[in-house]
């Protein structure tokens, strides 16, 4: 479908200096230069906040617990969603996707933890990973102290945080914690850069082909593009791993590898909710009160985590 008039104008409000050059350009500069627009919509109200750290392998790992108001006399432990955000691995914080935590926490009924986990390039591959895998580690052992069921987790992301997620999902598959979802928005699953969106939207749509390239450049500083925590579309076998949920946008580079993805998770047994949000553009969901369907996208995120934790 045509693109929605809501993404035309984020697009036109929040997009990238056209004139950063991605040859040349370094960290900071993009730092200064670009900032993830903040939703319109105000805070939640219906959730409390918590401050937690967890050991990581270079230092304590920030966490923030988002808590839903407990129902009177409801004291029973709830699931927990671990949410990793976005930013391209090189931009970003819990403060990015705050309000979609809210929304999540409180639809879905789960305590969410977001992980402050550390960013590319003074932090490369698998620095950030590597933080994300201990906080999960570290929130399986320890849910019942914050009053979080450890049998019922989920881990989430979007964007480079949706690379985490699947990574982590993998991961976890075989020596980490039981998972019962893993909830994929737009996730980045291929360092290749070389699906047919890449060239289809490789400019004018918010994320561009070569803003998305120097992120990897970013983050790899070096690492084989083709292994599978890289790359979590490269995997070779998806057997065995938890149900998904995996959103992709129409106009966004990265809508083809987040829609193998899910095929790949179907050809492997895995019981997969896939989604196309026609229209819309990378980052939607980060925009409750601009773009209507950022909260329709995030009432059947938290549907499909309901489901996978009852």
């Amino acid at each position: 479908m045509p693109l929605h008039p809501q993404a035309r104008a984020m697009i036109e409000a929040y997009s990238p200096d056209p004139d950063l050059d991605y040859r040349h350009l370094d960290a900071a500069q993009l730092r200064a230069s670009f900032a993830i627009p903040e939703p319109a919509a105000p805070p939640r109200a219906d959730v409390l906040i918590e401050t937690l750290r967890a050991p990581g392998p270079a230092g304590p790992v920030a966490l923030r617990l988002y808590r839903p108001i407990a129902a009177p006399g409801d004291a029973s432990a709830l699931p927990i969603t671990v949410y990793l955000h976005g930013g391209g691995f090189v931009l970003g914080s819990p403060d990015t996707t705050d309000g979609l935590c809210r929304s999540l926490a409180a639809w879905a009924r789960t305590l969410v933890v977001s992980v402050d986990y550390r960013l590319a390039p003074e932090a490369p591959f698998p620095a950030g990973l590597d933080d994300a895998y201990a906080a999960l580690c570290w929130v399986a052992r320890h849910a019942g102290e914050f009053g979080g069921d450890g049998e019922r987790i989920a881990i989430a992301g979007d964007s480079s945080g949706g690379n985490f997620a699947a990574a982590l999902a993998q991961c976890a598959r075989s020596d980490g914690p039981g998972l019962r979802h893993q909830l994929l928005l737009y996730p980045v699953l291929d360092a290749a850069c070389a699906h047919p969106s890449y060239r289809e939207f490789a400019e004018g749509y918010f994320l561009s082909a070569p803003m998305m390239q120097w992120y990897w450049r970013q983050y790899l500083d070096g690492a084989d593009p083709a292994d599978p925590r890289v790359s979590p579309l490269r995997a070779a076998d998806l057997r065995g791993l938890p149900p998904a949920t995996v959103f992709s946008a129409e106009y966004d580079v990265l809508r083809d590898e987040a829609e193998a993805y899910a095929q790949a998770l179907i050809a492997a047994g895995v019981p997969v909710n896939s989604r196309r949000w026609d229209g819309q553009i990378h980052g939607f969901l980060l925009q409750q009160g601009r773009v209507d369907a950022a909260d329709t996208a995030i009432a059947q995120a938290a549907a499909a985590l309901r489901a996978a934790f009852a």
